[in-house]
């Protein structure tokens, strides 16, 4: 709405009575706020003044100014607050989290788009249509936008989080934040929640908290494969390859598919309750209810593009659903108060279907197999002999009828060259993110501009949860020299660093010492300048 310069009608001193009526408006819109809080805010003896104006597509809006500062805005007879009063409460709205890339197009006029919303570990505000709502950046809770929910939490969760989610009002850096003393968001930290699990979790990523700001942290898996740490996907499909298949549970399901509707919704029901417990769910947060379940956890579950509906499955309802699971020992299910149910315990070991697995994980599953079975040769123990199943899953056309006994070594090698090899990248509060192949490495090179000046150029930041902005940010001020963000050449999403000079030993320092990413994931090192030489 103040994307632009609005016209200013008049700026005149507020009326005695006109305060008191704005007091009683703020306490019953704003009804946590306390009495003195409303005091505060209103005050009663301090200059106030009300400037009536036009913005910029004709809206009519009165502004109410107090110490230089507009604190509250008034549209269409609704009161809203601006961020000015926002850092000093916080808490006074349901507070949504972007990144600081979507900060830029919000203040251009943007609305907010639900893909750009990070989903904390408790899950989503519960909102509903409508409602007024507070938007922050990753790492500080000081709102930087003011919105209205397009949808409620429910339905954002049931659409995938794909669509509008927010009609934008006001935001820091627009021409009613101008309009005071343009002062910068407040650094306020996020509220104390459980951190994730990540205490067996290997290569995890930690940033220094003084220079991570609004950086992401991770976890990289399955990068090791001399040490059988690479993860697989073992005979049924992986639950990140049933997000890309359009075939489970999808709106518009392949003709040629022989399950029913009813049973891909049956799929789809089950691998979003598996990716529930195993990426969202905590030990601390049980008991919980069977409702907050669904609606916080499984649906934010759901693939891109597919919908979530239990009337549509052979269960119908979700305590049904619940107490199959239930029979079939993967969790329990209690009514701790009549009429509510909760899951009161997880079989955290549970083995689950589509599961990701590591190289070691695999092995172990190849040996129990052969050992279940009477495979191992009973003259040799170092032989395996091959079933019809083993045989379909690790032999060549050639050799199904040649090769009946294999060596434990090249048997549980075979079993690991036929599976997919894959990378997940963990970010607090998100679904851990799977895809096939490795993870492309943070490239690091230099390069020539004009009059055969020397910049260094940085890529593929993101995909280890680094904001490139932010990057830019911290190696502007390190090394005293003037730095630019611009999509990568040749890319979509993208975007690259450029920092003026050869600053790699600098770019070196903060990627392996502070963000503690392994060398491995990062080349161009060996460009940086030797001791002694001008840079």
């Amino acid at each position: 709405m103040f994307a632009k310069a609005f016209r200013v009608k008049s700026n005149t001193a507020i009326k005695g009575s006109d305060r008191r009526k704005l007091r009683a408006d703020v306490t019953a819109v704003f009804p946590t706020l306390g009495t003195d809080q409303v005091s505060e805010l209103v005050p009663g003896k301090e200059e106030l003044n009300i400037v009536k104006l036009y913005a910029h597509r004709g809206d009519a809006v009165t502004v109410y100014v107090s110490g230089g500062n507009p604190i509250l805005f008034e549209l269409e007879k609704n009161l809203y607050p601006t961020v000015y009063t926002l850092w000093s409460y916080p808490d006074l709205l349901p507070t949504f989290t972007t990144w600081p890339l979507v900060l830029e197009k919000l203040v251009g006029g943007a609305d907010l788009m639900l893909p750009g919303l990070v989903v904390p570990p408790a899950g989503l505000p519960q909102v509903q249509k409508g409602d007024l709502c507070a938007i922050a950046l990753v790492g500080n809770r000081a709102p930087v936008a003011i919105g209205v929910a397009a949808m409620s939490t429910a339905e954002m969760l049931t659409s995938g989080l794909k669509g509008r989610g927010f009609s934008v009002l006001h935001t820091y850096q627009d021409h009613l934040w101008r309009s005071g003393d343009k002062s910068s968001p407040p650094s306020i930290a996020p509220l104390a929640l459980d951190p994730p699990d990540l205490s067996e979790e290997k290569g995890s990523v930690q940033a220094d908290s003084t220079v991570q700001g609004d950086m992401r942290r991770l976890t990289l898996e399955g990068e090791e494969q001399e040490e059988g740490e690479v993860q697989q996907r073992c005979g049924e499909k992986s639950l990140s390859e049933a997000t890309e298949d359009p075939s489970v549970g999808g709106l518009n399901p392949d003709p040629t598919d022989s399950k029913t509707l009813q049973e891909q919704m049956d799929e789809l029901l089950q691998r979003c309750f598996l990716r529930a417990l195993k990426y969202r769910v905590k030990k601390a947060d049980l008991p919980l209810l069977t409702s907050t379940l669904l609606g916080s956890h499984m649906f934010s579950c759901c693939p891109e593009g597919r919908q979530l509906d239990i009337k549509k499955s052979s269960y119908k309802k979700l305590s049904k659903f619940l107490q199959h699971m239930q029979q079939e020992q993967i969790i329990q299910v209690q009514e701790l108060s009549k009429g509510v149910e909760s899951v009161v315990a997880v079989d955290w070991k549970h083995p689950r279907k589509g599961s990701i697995l590591e190289g070691s994980e695999v092995r172990t599953i190849v040996i129990n197999y052969a050992k279940k079975n009477d495979l191992v040769d009973a003259d040799n123990k170092n032989l395996v002999k091959l079933d019809p199943i083993l045989c379909d899953c690790i032999l060549e056309k050639g050799e199904q009828h040649t090769v009946m006994k294999l060596p434990w070594d090249s048997l549980l090698n075979r079993c690991l060259e036929k599976l997919q090899p894959a990378y997940q990248v963990t970010f607090p509060g998100q679904e851990p993110i799977v895809k096939k192949g490795k993870i492309c490495p943070i490239d690091i090179s230099l390069a020539q501009r004009a009059s055969n000046k020397k910049v260094t150029v940085v890529r593929n930041l993101e995909a280890y949860g680094l904001d490139p902005c932010s990057v830019a940010t911290i190696l502007q001020q390190r090394c005293q020299a003037s730095t630019t963000v611009t999509p990568a050449p040749g890319t979509k999403d993208i975007l690259q660093v450029q920092i003026q000079g050869n600053q790699i030993h600098h770019l070196g320092r903060l990627l392996l010492e502070e963000y503690r990413l392994p060398r491995k994931h990062i080349q161009g090192l060996e460009k940086a300048p030797k001791p002694g030489k001008k840079k």
